[in-house]
């Protein structure tokens, strides 16, 4: 197995509700599932290829819930990667060279036997994990704006974490609401759902925890 490891911070936004049952345990909100994810990668390598400085993001479809398999996928590249970085991102997010279920991206794919060809695209990213903000333009494939949830009453903003000790993607992740329009070849559309804000620490073994 080769060794890899992906340090930044990813920004997904979901049909649910707010908190998203999967991560209790529980059923989709809708009883399907449909998300969009980015991610910045800081710092990351597979083997002795570098990624630092790249972007990936995707584009995911369950008929039922994730667990229940027969989902679609399509994963977006930077343009800016060369072939060997490009050839890493795609193995690392089809769950290739990684133990097995040990990360989200693991878990997405092998829950989703319908893979739509990997496209190389210019990805407009910005995420604020502490501020709950984020944005994700891939052109002609989807957009995402994430912001902080806000009391209903009020309009004051509420802030909600999520920590998870034993998770296969973060340690702790801020909770937020975002909208999403998908115009490529999954096509999706929902606002003001679940939006998820997190550092990224990660490697073929799963979540690199700060703590033992």
């Amino acid at each position: 197995m080769i060794n890899w490891l992906i340090k930044g911070r990813g920004f997904q936004n979901c049909n649910c509700n707010y908190g998203c049952p999967c991560q209790f345990n529980a059923l989709p909100t809708h009883g399907n599932c449909e998300a969009v994810m980015g991610y910045e990668i800081d710092e990351g390598y597979f083997g002795n290829i570098k990624l630092d400085g790249l972007r990936i993001a995707g584009v995911y479809s369950w008929p039922g819930p994730v667990h229940e398999g027969n989902g679609r996928m399509q994963l977006i590249i930077d343009e800016k990667a060369d072939v060997q970085q490009r050839n890493a991102l795609i193995k690392i997010m089809q769950g290739e060279e990684t133990e097995p279920m040990a990360t989200m991206w693991a878990v997405y794919s092998a829950m989703s036997p319908n893979r739509l060809e990997p496209l190389s695209k210019f990805i407009d990213l910005a995420i604020d994990v502490e501020n709950r903000t984020g944005r994700i333009f891939v052109p002609d494939v989807f957009e995402t704006e994430g912001e902080p949830i806000r009391n209903a009453v009020t309009g004051d903003i509420q802030r909600a974490r999520i920590d998870l000790p034993h998770g296969f993607e973060y340690e702790i992740a801020e909770m937020g609401s975002a909208s999403t329009i998908a115009t490529g070849e999954i096509k999706l559309n929902f606002e003001n759902s679940y939006g998820q804000f997190a550092e990224l620490h990660i490697s073929h073994m799963g979540v690199v925890r700060s703590t033992s």
